[in-house]
């Protein structure tokens, strides 16, 4: 063992500190080194508006025709009219025929129809609306026609004021109208106005209908209506306050979104006063009808 420390010193003493450490001989990968920055394609350029316009402040505080400063106020007057064209003041009209219908009850057959329609922009239109019924083995017993100016008040509800013509065997009248329609929440459609005729008399009436779809086609429709009076009106058995009440239901098959067959029942009844002057008239204050009709779009 002494033999062998020995001859093995010479070699160790021949491996300095500094030999241990060097690297020299590692191989070491140069440092990555960041490309030069392109050339600006934009440099040099100058960007500036005019020096009498001042650039705004903050967006929308400058001039709602600032373009024109830079382009030929014929052509933006162009792109202007086509904008409003595509995606404004878009004019469109509708004639929606609500109801046209049979009716079986009480012992009597009858009809009635209830249709409008409108033509005009997103915010103004013209409105018109008509409604009435009859006897199939008598006279029309009631028909109206309205003509409305309608005015978006929100993006659900329009106003809408205008005449009124109505028809009765009793005596005819021209009201002023003065109403409200749209959508309201729930997806309940509704349509509301207040009527003063030639006589003096203020009348309201108002609607209410949902669309409660069972399939893709097949739709059930309740719909409700009450009108009022604020005074009586004999002439026409009304009393005053609330005066009739009409509630129902109709089940449509939509054999198209234009076209659409239904059935159906309705219940009707006068209240108050007016149930006692009808019944003094000798007819009968509330009757309930089996409906069967027909709903169209054009």
């Amino acid at each position: 063992m002494r033999v062998f420390a020995t001859a093995l010193a010479p070699i160790l003493l021949t491996i300095s500190p500094a030999a241990a450490q060097d690297h020299s001989a590692h191989t070491q990968t140069p440092p990555i080194l960041a490309a030069p920055a392109e050339a600006d394609p934009h440099a040099g350029h100058s960007m500036q508006m005019p020096s009498d316009v001042a650039p705004p402040t903050a967006a929308g505080d400058g001039s709602a025709n600032a373009a024109d400063l830079y382009f030929d106020p014929a052509v933006m007057a162009g792109a202007r009219e086509q904008l409003r064209v595509e995606n404004g003041e878009v004019i469109t009209h509708a004639i929606i025929l609500d109801r046209l219908e049979a009716t079986s009850g009480n012992g009597a057959e009858r009809y009635a129809w209830d249709a409008q329609g409108w033509y005009g922009g997103d915010i103004n239109r013209f409105w018109w609306k008509s409604e009435g019924e009859g006897a199939f083995d008598g006279d029309l017993e009631h028909a109206e026609l309205q003509l409305l100016y309608s005015r978006a008040v929100t993006p659900y509800f329009d106003l809408q004021g205008g005449v009124r013509q109505t028809y009765r065997p009793e005596g005819d009248r021209t009201d002023l109208v003065l109403g409200v329609q749209g959508l309201a929440p729930y997806w309940f459609e509704v349509d509301g106005a207040l009527f003063v005729s030639n006589e003096g008399e203020l009348t309201a009436r108002a609607q209410a209908e949902y669309d409660l779809r069972l399939t893709q086609r097949l739709i059930l429709q309740p719909r409700a209506e009450v009108t009022l009076s604020a005074q009586e009106i004999p002439e026409f058995a009304i009393g005053a306050g609330l005066s009739n009440v009409l509630a129902g239901a109709r089940l449509r098959y939509e054999i198209t979104r234009g076209f659409a067959p239904y059935v159906g029942v309705e219940w009707s009844g006068a209240v108050g006063d007016t149930r006692n002057l009808v019944r003094a008239n000798g007819d009968a204050p509330e009757a309930t009808r089996v409906v069967l009709g027909v709903r169209a779009l054009f």
